[in-house]
């Protein structure tokens, strides 16, 4: 996503959700948050691919390929 798609969300998020207390928080705090939240999931994902890889029943070089591409995708 980008950052003005991550706003756009965010503003939905807020509207869709008036009754919850609001919190002040800046836009380039909230880029860093989601950032490192993708950054943690792609990780997550890359290890199912790693793990993947070494069983038997799933090894090959597309879940190596697999779990490199999705690593890849956070240094475009």
């Amino acid at each position: 996503m980008t950052q003005d798609e991550i706003l756009d969300a965010l503003h939905k998020v807020v509207q869709e959700n008036k009754h919850y207390t609001t919190w002040t928080v800046s836009t380039p705090h909230l880029v860093a948050l989601v950032n490192l939240a993708i950054e943690h999931e792609r990780e997550a994902c890359a290890k199912v691919c790693d793990v993947l890889a070494y069983h038997p029943e799933f090894a090959s070089d597309a879940t190596k390929l697999a779990a490199m591409a999705i690593r890849a995708r956070g240094h475009s």
